[in-house]
Formats: C-alpha cells, structure tokens, sequence
C-alpha cells in the first residue's frame, strides 16, 4: 500500500513538469523530473545535473547553512563565504567592544591572519539527498494509532540513517516532506573553524533598520563576509592557527553584468518553514494566538529595551542581537495578519474545505479514508485554545522574554552535581556555568531585565487565565499584593544570579542550599514546570492534528491532479525560479525593479541613526566613483526584486542567473505579501536583494579591500 502511494505521489509530480510556478521551494533530486524544462524556457541554460549532482560537483556544493538559520554561499576556491550582515550579526556583535565595534565601524582584515575567529559558528555543506519513502513506511498499516506508527517509522529511519554512516563522518539525518507523505535521507557535512573576514559598517549593511525591514524600496547594504577553514586534509577541523582555506567543490563566479526586467533569477537555501497547507482553523490560530502573542509581548518588551538601548551605547551594543532578532519576527507577525486579513485567505481556506469535504463524500473509498479528516482537525485546533494560547504567552513573557529566569535555570546541572555529591560533576557543572556566565553578563543589563521582569510577569497575569499561572504567582501575590514591580526589584536584590562577581562568588564556593533558596532560580523552575505542563497539555492536539494534516495533504493531491504541489518549507536544501521584475502594491503606485545610490541619499537623517550616511559614501556618490560596479545607465544599483519563493532560513541565499552566476543575495521580503509563509500571493510577493555589484563596490571602492575581490571569479 505504503509504496504504491509513494509511486501515485511521484507520478502526479512528474505530470505536473510542464506546469510553469514561481510559486514553489522545489527538492533538488527532482528538478529534471519536475521543473528543468520549464526553467530552461525561462532563460536557464545549465541542466539539471549542473544544479544538482551525486556524482560530480554542481551549484548545490556551493550552498551552505550558515549558523543555524540562514544559508550562506562559497565565492572563492579560497573558502570565502559570502552571506547577509543581518545573519552575521550576531558573530559581528560578539566580537566586538566599544573600543573595537564592529558594528557601528565595520571590519575588514587586511590579510588572512588578520581575520578574526568566530567561535560557535558553524558552516553546514549537504552532501547528499535521495527519497527513502518506502523504506521509511515499510511495515507501517493505515490503521496503526499514532504512537505506534510513530515508533515503527523512527525504526526505520534509525536503520536508515545508520547504514548511511557506514565509512563516512557526516551527519544524516530523514526529514519527512508532505506532513509524512514523503521522506527524504539527507547527509551533511560540517565545519567548525569560520572566521570573520569582513562587513561594512551597519550603516551600510543595516541601512534603514527596523523601519525599512520588510519593506520596499530598500536600500540597504546586507551583506558580511566569512571564510572556512579545514585541517590540511581538507576535512573539518576545530579552530587551529594552523588550519587552511577550504576549498570547496564549487563556487560561485560573479557577474557584473547586473540584471533587467524580466531576466531569469533563481536562489538556492535552506528556507526555514511554511505552512501553505494549513487549513482554516490553523490560520485563525496562527493570526489570532500566535502571530498576536509575538505582536503584543515582543512589543512591549522591546519598547523597554529601546529606551535603555537610546540611553546607553554599552546597553545599545549589548541588546542589538536581542533586538533585531526579537524585532524581526515581530514586525512580520504584524504583517502576517494584515496580509491574510487583506487578502482574504480565510474564505480562500474554507472554500477550498468545502469542495475536500464534498469530494470526501463521492466515493466510498474516499469516505472511510478522508472523510473525518475536516472535523478531527477543526477539533484539535478548538479544543487546544486555552492552553496553546497560555503556553505562547509563558513563552514569550517568562520562558525567552525575561532573561533571569532562563539563566538561572541553567543552573539546575549543578543541582543535580551537587545533590549527588560528585565532586567531579561539581567541578564540571562549575565550569560550564563560568563560560555560560562569561557570555551571559558580556551582554546582559540587570536593571534592564528588572523593568523586563516587571512588566513580563503582569502581561501574563492580564491576558492569561489564573489556572495557567506558574505556581510561585502565588507566593509573589501573597507577600507583594500583586505589585510585580516590587517583586522585581527585591528579586534583583536577592538573587545570585543579577550580577557576576555575585555569580563568581558563589561558584567558587557553590552550596545547594544557597541555590534552591534563590528567588530567581525557584521562579525559573516553577515557570519551566508550567511550562512543560502547558506542552503537554497541548500534545494529544498536535497528534491529531498531524495525523489529520498528512491525510488532508494527500487528500488534496488526490482530489487536484492537475495542481502543482511542492513540500512546505523545512528548513532543509530548496530551489525557487522566478524573473526580475516591478509591482503595482496598490491603486495608481508602482514600484519599478531597483533602487540606487542616489536612494540612500534621499533617505538620509544624520539625527536618526536608522538612515545615518558614512561620510565616505557621500564623496563616492558625489562624485559618481563607481569604478565597473555602476550600471550601463551611469548609476550605482543597490537592491532589485524578483518573484523568487523564499521565507526566513533564505536570508544569504544566492541569487543566480541562468548561467549559473552570482547576481545578488535575498535578504528580504515586500510588507504586502507577508502572508506568503501561509498564502503565497502571485502578484504581489517579492524577493528583495542585494546587487552584487553593489556588494562588489563596497568592498573595493567604499573599504579599499581590492585583494577579496582578486580571489573571485569575476564575469564582466
């Protein structure tokens, strides 16, 4: 049964070859089956062997995961990677100080010892992609409850993943496609020794901010630059003096010869996770739990940072990861809802529902398998709402928002050491938690957190019901009558955890007493313990909504066999084909293809440091030294757009052009197609990125650091 549904689910991919998308994150082991000529009509002129090899290298070798959320990709045959500033920022932020900051100055090493190490980060090559779905379904029945099919499968993929290791050291891992309709075997191939080569300053890389973000037109500079290093076999290695550049399989050229309405454009990257297939009841809990819980915590939260960040350049270094990271999903979250609300997607789903539902009923094969697939998940969605909207908010608010709790809660290893007696667990336990408490304190503000806390803990009480609290607000509302302030502020007085050289004195003399008597360690484990509970509360939902999810998905492929299906996004390898090209976003406004130099310009507010202009940048643009990077029409191109599918996950991906050349970096999209996670909208969803030879210009032209550019392969 199992392989025969397999085969359909190919066969009605095949058949949908000839179907031309931009739509679609598409698996690169079926590009010749599904996608090749319709590409090749559009203007590619590699095949598909050229995109994507076992055998011998192809574009896909020069594609990586670049930390653990966004993709990056090889320049030079000398390991250099090239990704966006915002997905480096956090690696920038780290290594610098106010006497050496990175962020507002930029960074460029002169020669290769300069360059700097960027410990924790890593770079992820796929090695190797191929289907297993009947390998992974041997042996699992249509009747099988849902624990019992899950444990079958993890066998199977247990069994799968350990022959594959067989004479290598990669990693492999099975990631399931079609909400488990499909699987896939995956190897991967990492390394740990990276370093910080070079970014402009984020002034440039960072231009327009939080303002800009999701919005076009842009003018923003997003772009930081890395190199891998490998032992002298070629294979990865830790962090040495002696390690070299990785030379990688394959990288990309780059081309100078910029783009034009209508030019084929593909990107290649890891897109981290969509949900096209979601139904209605999935979407208002999406827009309604949430997308608001993010809206209305994260916004509060950061209001606090951004007045402690204006008030203080040590606070403002320290918070800016925090920020931008918190910020991002935030604003995006607001423009989810706005964009599902305008678009109407609600009717689209249930429409769509409807015609499942009456399809369901047409046969009888089709009702004892499809038909309770609607009411299990309308169901699973109704029934979970209390308790999936309580476990969002504790997240948001005391789990991840407030920092003291989740440090302190780090500190139940040492609990465990110290409880057991073992000496030479203590002694480990204190040493991960003095590195932890090094990297914590660098970027922590303790009165910032105190006005965080603060406000966290009557956020939660407000908006979410008392059977829900964790069970210290019962303590906290006892003895401070409800004044979170007060309690606050006592706590930060109190706890060990609040200050380093309180944290360092009692790691040199750690006592489990001292430890479990700490108002922030109790409250951590008390909000960590709800939490746990709200998750599992939430579990027997999930089940059902999955099992339900994978039929409805099935479902539909039955019901539409002339539809282009592709997987939801997931963070593993895709490619997305589309054209460079304008949009119309509302009555009587167009937004043409690109903007320049001389936009960065017109936007500048030397009293807002979102739009600040380098000193630098305004001679070359007054004097239009552009040197090869400008345009055949005389100006300095910085972002373009194109119909590319992409989501979060593509930021640094490539944007390649039908030769296989590098012609820019995704780093964006457009504010009126923020529901494209959920909906994609044809005429309105866009790429932003970056022009390459806007990223060449800064190198050699703003920074004078002409040798990087020596080691590409540059197509004029």
């Amino acid at each position: 049964m199992k392989k025969l549904l397999s085969l359909s689910l190919l066969l009605l991919l095949i058949n949908l070859s000839k179907a031309k998308a931009d739509e679609g994150m598409w698996l690169l082991p079926l590009l010749q089956q599904l996608n090749i000529e319709t590409m090749n009509e559009m203007g590619l002129e590699l095949s598909a062997e050229e995109l994507f090899s076992i055998n011998q290298s192809s574009l896909k070798d020069a594609i990586v995961i670049f930390g653990g959320g966004c993709t990056g990709e090889m320049i030079s045959d000398q390991g250099l990677l090239l990704t966006n500033h915002h997905c480096g920022y956090g690696q920038i932020q780290e290594l610098s100080t106010l006497e050496n900051n990175y962020l507002d100055n930029g960074f460029w090493a002169a020669s290769k010892e300069e360059e700097l190490p960027a410990p924790g980060l890593k770079v992820t090559f796929m090695r190797h992609m191929e289907d297993v779905t009947n390998r992974v379904l041997e042996g699992v029945a249509e009747d099988m409850d849902h624990e019992t099919r899950q444990k079958a499968i993890r066998a199977n993929i247990d069994s799968i993943t350990k022959a594959a290791a067989e004479g290598n050291d990669y990693e492999h891992l099975v990631r399931d496609y079609f909400a488990g309709n499909q699987y896939f075997l995956i190897s991967y191939e990492e390394f740990t020794d990276v370093r910080f080569v070079g970014a402009p300053p984020s002034s440039i890389g960072k231009f327009g901010y939080d303002t800009d973000n999701w919005m076009w037109p842009r003018h923003t500079g997003d772009f930081s630059i890395f190199r891998v290093y490998a032992g002298h076999d070629g294979k990865p290695a830790d962090y040495s003096p002696d390690n070299i550049p990785y030379q990688p399989l394959h990288h990309l050229p780059v081309s100078l010869q910029g783009v034009e309405m209508d030019d084929f454009a593909m990107t290649l990257g890891f897109p981290g996770s969509t949900q096209r297939y979601l139904p209605s009841w999935g979407i208002q809990e999406r827009m309604n739990i949430f997308n608001q819980t993010l809206i209305t915590v994260r916004g509060e939260k950061q209001d606090i940072w951004a007045e402690d960040m204006a008030a203080s350049d040590k606070v403002r270094l320290q918070y800016a990861t925090k920020f931008s990271r918190s910020s991002n999903y935030w604003k995006n979250s607001i423009g989810m809802n706005r964009g599902l609300e305008a678009l109407d997607v609600l009717s689209q789903k249930r429409e769509l529902e409807a015609r499942f539902a009456e399809w369901a009923e047409s046969s009888a094969a089709n009702q004892e398998r499809y038909g309770k697939v609607l009411a299990t998940v309308k169901e699973a969605y109704t029934s979970r709402a209390p308790q999936y909207k309580a476990s969002n908010y504790l997240r948001e608010t005391l789990v991840n928002g407030t920092e003291i709790y989740r440090f302190a809660g780090g500190a139940k290893i040492l609990e465990n050491a110290l409880e057991a007696g073992h000496q030479t667990a203590i002694d480990s336990a204190v040493s991960e938690l003095r590195s932890a408490g090094e990297v914590f304190f660098k970027d922590y503000s303790a009165p910032t957190d105190q006005k965080v806390l603060a406000a966290m803990l009557a956020r939660y009480a407000q908006d979410i019901e008392n059977r829900f609290w964790p069970d210290f607000y019962t303590e906290v509302n006892k003895k401070y009558q409800g004044d979170y302030q007060k309690y606050a502020e006592k706590l930060f007085e109190k706890s060990l955890f609040t200050s380093q050289a309180a944290f360092e004195a009692f790691l040199a003399k750690p006592s489990l007493k001292k430890l479990r008597k700490d108002p922030a360690y109790q409250a951590g484990r008390s909000v960590r313990k709800q939490y746990n509970k709200l998750l599992g509360m939430n579990r027997e939902a999930q089940q059902q909504i999955d099992n339900a999810s994978r039929l409805f998905i099935a479902g539909l492929m039955e019901m539409q066999p002339d539809k282009v299906f592709y997987p939801d996004a997931n963070f593993t390898m895709r490619l997305s084909y589309g054209t460079v090209g304008d949009y119309e976003p509302r009555d009587a406004v167009r937004y043409k293809h690109y903007t320049t130099l001389q936009g960065v310009m017109e936007k500048e507010d030397p009293d807002n440091f979102e739009f600040f202009v380098p000193e630098r940048l305004k001679e070359l643009h007054a004097t239009t030294d552009y040197g090869r990077y400008g345009d055949k029409d005389g100006s300095l191109w910085v972002n373009f757009t194109t119909n590319n599918d992409i989501t979060g996950g593509n930021s640094g991906s490539p944007v390649i052009n039908g030769k296989g050349q590098l012609i820019g970096l995704a780093f964006d999209g457009n504010w009126e197609a923020m529901s494209g996670d959920i909906a994609f909208e044809p005429e309105l969803q866009k790429c932003i990125n970056v022009d390459i030879r806007y990223v060449l210009f800064i190198i050699d032209k703003y920074a004078g650091a002409s040798h990087l550019i020596d080691e590409m392969t540059i197509v004029e």
